[in-house]
């Protein structure tokens, strides 16, 4: 369970970047704080399924591709509520600063993590071993 907290979390910091990142080049483009991290986040969230279906959890086969996706865009959905509305509420409360949605996206990122877990571990990858 260690490693697969340790590789969870790496997963997660991966899709940070993912996420703080796609949000700024969308940022850019215009389509603001709360459009642009609706982008980002489904682009975190494939991230870190790829690396958590890789590397995290160890494959076995027995769920097709498109299935398991499904399946962890439902576990994760939840989180995904709180981690939004976290990230929300501090973009409305912060100060409009370059560094605002930084530490929004850090703050969502932080409440959703410890149920993505717990559904990813037991809900979508429960076929596995680690």
């Amino acid at each position: 369970m260690k490693r697969q907290l340790a590789s969870f979390a790496i997963a997660g910091a991966t899709g940070f970047v993912v996420d703080a990142g796609i949000l700024y080049i969308a940022l850019a483009f215009g389509l603001g704080p709360f459009w642009g991290r609706a982008i980002s986040y489904l682009c975190a969230i494939f991230t870190t399924w790829v690396i958590n279906r890789t590397i995290t959890f160890r494959p076995t086969g027995q769920r097709g591709l498109l299935a398991e996706f499904g399946h962890y865009l439902a576990a994760t959905s939840i989180g995904a509520v709180a981690n939004y509305g976290v990230y929300s509420a501090a973009i409305l409360m912060l100060p409009h600063a370059a560094w605002a949605p930084l530490v929004a996206v850090a703050a969502g990122v932080g409440v959703g993590m410890v149920f993505n877990f717990v559904a990813a571990k037991f809900w979508v990858f429960r076929h596995r071993e680690g």
